[in-house]
C-alpha cells in the first residue's frame, strides 16, 4: 500500500524491475487487507522484509503571526 504521492511511480518501478523487495511495517496473513488496497500484486514481490520501524509522529511547529 502506498500513500498520496508515492501511489504515481512506484507501482510501475515495482513492475518493471528484475527482483521487487517489499519492506513492511508488519506481515499479515493472506486475505486480511482490501483487495482494493494493495498496489502492487504479489506476483511482482519477490522479497519481502519486515523492518524494525519507529513510529514517529510529525508536528510542525510556526511561529505566531506578527
Amino acid at each position: 500500500v502506498f500513500r498520496k504521492t508515492a501511489r504515481n511511480f512506484n507501482p510501475p518501478a515495482a513492475t518493471c524491475g528484475k527482483i521487487c523487495v517489499a519492506e513492511v511495517e508488519e506481515i499479515v496473513p493472506a486475505g486480511s487487507l482490501d483487495p482494493d488496497h494493495i498496489h502492487v500484486p504479489g506476483i511482482y514481490v519477490h522479497r519481502l522484509i519486515q523492518g524494525q520501524h519507529e513510529k514517529r509522529i510529525e508536528q510542525r511547529t510556526t511561529r505566531a503571526a506578527a
